[in-house]
């Protein structure tokens, strides 16, 4: 057996010197004489010694320094991807997989996927299920999640060793884009939390991924990875993580704030929680509900990081809270297409039904260190609060606000939900006139705070909602991208 105190002693020395060769270990540590072994046994000891295996077997430091912003903009997902998943498919079903009754069960497959989260149904995979998910949300997914990793990385919260605990991993969609989005020089814990059969599909797509990007799957339910209920926490998965990623898992769990409060008891104490859903109404919601619930019961009291901010101290928001992002969509990727275009030959099918190159999403970031995105806060003295809005319907008011949604009219005017964390009922600013003076309105990303100036409340009673008219009186400025 090696001795591994002996192993990271002289790794610890060497590091400072030169590269970590196995075949030079060979000559201090015991056990062995075998290189491959000791290269084994470094890359298992690698995370905490902060190490990465380079390209010719030798190891080095990982830089210190927080991972920085890549410039996360993808127009297609990877084509080693691509090809994986094909590969996938063309061994479950053979060559012609997208005809015939492989076609006819993957496409009923998505439709059936495509109703229940519309309608909130209950999720059940199957190995056909799990393909028809990764045909149709696989590319969503991956481009998702670098978006959000942005949020962190802007103000350096994200270092280059990483634990991750993607619960919900489904066919690995943020775990490919999170391996990415991070620097070639990052090196990865990760571990996969997946019951279903969609563990097969994400353990062949894995294998695109890097030799610094360790991966473990554990095919067992969240429930008891986390030792909800009768179960005991599975010893295999571990403590603390960097990052625990919920990846369009939480709308279909029994008890969503139950295994979003034991992801924060298993979190180091600066890391986060990133959830992520689609931009349907109903798991929308349903993802800014376990937000709320979490950040207001749990012993920790975590911080909402990102996008929903709390703008005022000891305020818990009660609107609808569905807020989603939207960036540029991919281009369509071959796998939609073949099966896109066999299904048009088809009376009942339209074109482009199984196509989904969107990228729109909600998501939350929790944080048990209070950080957040940006350290704004509204003060009485300068402007009104949302809840306050029914007694100043009809005045005009100053403002703190996020801008949670782009533009929401196919009208004149411009239209975006905003919050301060405060509101009881959804909000709305109505551009009826841009100028200079309020432009930074139409500019301001998703997730910026914006101070409104001047602007008039009124009720919306067909929305039920209040809307904040920013015209030529209104000025509008940007406090935090």
């Amino acid at each position: 057996m090696i001795d591994r105190t002996t192993l990271r002693n002289t790794a610890n020395y060497l590091r400072e010197v030169r590269p970590i060769d196995p075949d030079e270990l060979t000559q201090y540590v015991e056990g062995t004489d075998h290189p491959g072994v000791i290269k084994a046994a470094l890359r298992e000891e690698a995370f905490d010694l902060r190490l990465r295996e380079r390209e010719d077997g030798r190891f080095e430091p990982v830089d210190e320094d927080p991972v920085p912003q890549p410039g996360w903009a993808p127009s297609a997902i990877p084509d080693e991807v691509s090809f994986a998943l094909e590969d996938v498919l063309v061994s479950k079903f053979g060559a012609d997989w997208p005809v015939g009754d492989s076609g006819t069960a993957l496409r009923t497959a998505i439709r059936r996927l495509k109703t229940d989260y519309l309608y909130g149904n209950d999720v059940e995979y199957d190995e056909v299920a799990a393909l028809g998910y990764a045909i149709y949300h696989l590319p969503g997914y991956y481009a998702a999640i670098g978006y959000v990793l942005d949020a962190l990385a802007e103000n350096g919260l994200l270092d280059r060793t990483l634990r991750v605990l993607d619960v919900g991993a489904g066919v690995g969609g943020p775990a490919l884009g999170l391996h990415d989005y991070l620097p070639d020089d990052a090196v990865v814990s990760y571990h996969a939390v997946e019951p279903s059969p969609a563990a097969t599909v994400l353990e062949r797509l894995l294998e695109t991924t890097g030799q610094n990007f360790r991966s473990t799957i554990h095919r067992t339910t969240a429930e008891a990875a986390f030792g909800l209920g009768e179960n005991d926490p599975d010893p295999s998965i571990g403590k603390p993580f960097d990052i625990v990623l919920f990846g369009n898992v939480l709308s279909e769990l029994a008890d969503p704030v139950a295994v979003c409060s034991a992801a924060l008891d298993v979190l180091a104490s600066d890391g986060s929680v990133v959830a992520l859903a689609p931009a349907d109404k109903e798991t929308a919601m349903s993802l800014r509900e376990v937000e709320r619930a979490v950040t207001t019961r749990h012993e920790t009291a975590p911080s909402v990081y990102a996008p929903t901010l709390r703008l005022w101290p000891n305020r818990t928001p009660d609107d609808r809270g569905w807020s989603f992002d939207v960036r540029e969509d991919l281009d369509v990727p071959a796998f939609q297409r073949q099966l896109d275009v066999v299904a048009t030959r088809a009376a009942d099918d339209e074109p482009g039904e199984f196509v989904n190159v969107d990228v729109q999403f909600a998501y939350s970031i929790l944080r048990p260190d209070g950080e957040r995105r940006v350290d704004v806060r509204a003060s009485a003295d300068r402007c009104a609060r949302m809840a306050d809005a029914e007694s100043h319907v009809t005045d005009r008011v100053n403002l703190l606000a996020v801008k949670l949604s782009h533009n929401l009219s196919d009208g004149d005017n411009a239209v975006y939900r905003v919050g301060d964390g405060s509101q009881s009922v959804d909000h709305y600013l109505v551009c009826t006139r841009e100028t200079t003076l309020n432009r930074d309105l139409r500019v301001a990303a998703y997730g910026a705070v914006v101070f409104v100036e001047n602007g008039l409340v009124l009720w919306n009673d067909d929305e039920g909602a209040y809307n904040i008219v920013v015209d030529d009186e209104t000025v509008v400025d940007l406090v935090a991208p």
